[in-house]
């Protein structure tokens, strides 16, 4: 995956981003006149890193996710997780997840299907890898920070979705049934991976035997 990517083309494409304002949660106009949902994790703050284990770089596991404040009149929930600084036109899509119950709750860890890890039977949506699983984050060494967008949407009815909706297709249902939102930013940074090696300097004369 984008680990293996050199290091040069990490670097050569720093400035190279989809953009936070190219998240869903920021687009559309799904925000004007909605309430806020508070989308929290036990594993890592607003804005922090993820711990290694929910990336690339470890398990590959869903990370834990809780939410409250949804608004009366909710009848389904959505997820979707968008890097927000791939290197691509549009964020990455890490997860999508439909038809969550209209209520208070969360996700447990791993709860998502992933590598070696069946997940808990959610109806999942497609990744940007075209698999209905979670895709942990791995971006590429050099590249800098990368923010992976959280949100989740509270919707006013219980839209009947494809077996693995895709992006476009959640898009479509937010515009026509959203009424809420709540975002969780998460980071990962995979550093440059180059190593300097230097001489070897004998520690003293060498004395021939």
């Amino acid at each position: 995956m984008l680990e293996k990517l050199p290091d040069v083309i990490g670097h050569a494409l720093h400035g190279v981003r989809a953009g936070l304002d190219e998240v869903v949660f920021n687009t559309l106009g799904l925000r004007e006149g909605m309430a806020s949902i508070a989308l929290t994790s036990l594993a890592f703050a607003d804005h922090a890193p993820l711990p290694a284990r929910y990336t690339a770089d470890g398990e590959g596991l869903s990370p834990p996710l809780q939410w409250t404040g949804l608004p009366g009149g909710a009848a389904s929930l959505v997820l979707l997780v968008e890097d927000a600084d791939s290197p691509t036109p549009h964020p990455l899509v890490h997860a999508i997840v439909v038809g969550l119950p209209a209520e208070d709750g969360a996700l447990a860890e791993g709860a998502l299907p992933s590598a070696d890890h069946e997940g808990t039977g959610l109806h999942v949506g497609r990744n940007s890898y075209l698999q209905a699983a979670w895709l942990p984050p791995d971006p590429p060494p050099g590249h800098g920070v990368h923010r992976y967008a959280f949100q989740i949407y509270a919707l006013r009815t219980v839209p009947v979705f494809s077996d693995s909706p895709g992006r476009d297709e959640l898009i479509d249902a937010l515009r026509a049934h959203a009424m809420a939102s709540g975002l969780l930013i998460g980071t990962c940074e995979r550093p440059d991976g180059s190593i300097r090696i230097e001489e070897d300097v004998p520690a003293g004369p060498v004395i021939a035997g």
